[in-house]
């Protein structure tokens, strides 16, 4: 499979993405921000960081990228798309995703581990998460409260929209368990057509055990056996050391 993960002045977390992507098994690509083609992406990672330092609001700037559109048009066509953290910001800054991502209820930047609970396998980011498991991943925010209005949180409920939810270590969806203030204790949500997801805690950043968990690496095989339905098989499934390109042009952080 083809990942194209998308690089802003200032992501931070980029390289994570691709790193995670190729621990398991495929292919991974840096794609500037000034773009204007996905290439033979079979799916996009937006990922974390502070895209264009997060002046004005986090992903107000960066929702105006040229390679925005490109992602716009591949998700309307059905492409799966998932935002991390800054990644989640963006997308609902671009109108991918509903609601958005305020302060921190106690206003404090958070990098922490937390725990996850799965609110549905009913999609191409969480089909292979074992049932019942509680993922422990970390998060690294000061924008991560998810907010909606009524209206919203209805649908998002109706339509089993809330893909994870802050809970702790028994999956106990608890107020103390959220470490940010979200509404409903949301931690990720996908869309009306469940192609375009997005989460605030990194699952990129739990991959390995060597990083303390390796629980992430669930929502990234959701993701592959997702495609792998959509190919039938093994049709883009990289066989053997994948090939991560990574242009010139591609790696400098201060290119605007």
């Amino acid at each position: 499979m083809n990942f194209s993960v998308l690089q802003f002045p200032a992501s931070n977390c980029d390289q994570d993405a691709v790193h995670a992507v190729r621990l398991l098994g495929h292919n991974a690509r840096l794609l500037w921000h000034k773009e204007n083609s996905l290439g033979d992406a079979d799916a996009v990672i937006v990922p974390g960081g502070f895209s264009y330092g997060d002046y004005l609001r986090c992903g107000a700037i960066a929702r105006f990228s040229p390679v925005m559109q490109a992602v716009k048009q591949f998700a309307d066509h059905g492409g799966l798309v998932l935002g991390i953290c800054n990644g989640f910001q963006v997308l609902t800054e671009a109108g991918l995703l509903p609601g958005a991502l305020i302060r921190n209820r106690d206003l404090q930047f958070h990098c922490e581990n937390i725990f996850l609970k799965t609110a549905t396998p009913d999609s191409p980011f969480t089909n292979k998460i074992p049932a019942g498991k509680i993922l422990r991943v970390p998060i690294a925010h000061g924008e991560g409260c998810y907010f909606a209005d009524e209206e919203t949180l209805a649908k998002l409920k109706a339509g089993n929209q809330i893909l994870w939810q802050y809970c702790d270590a028994s999956g106990n969806l608890t107020d103390t368990a959220n470490p940010n203030g979200a509404l409903q204790n949301i931690a990720g949500i996908c869309n009306e057509r469940r192609n375009v997801a997005g989460l605030m805690p990194h699952p990129e950043r739990a991959c390995e055990l060597a990083l303390g968990s390796d629980d992430g690496k669930w929502i990234f095989e959701s993701l592959f056996a997702a495609l792998e339905n959509r190919t039938g098989g093994a049709g883009g499934v990289v066989h053997g050391e994948p090939d991560v390109k990574v242009s010139r042009r591609n790696t400098s952080p201060l290119r605007m």
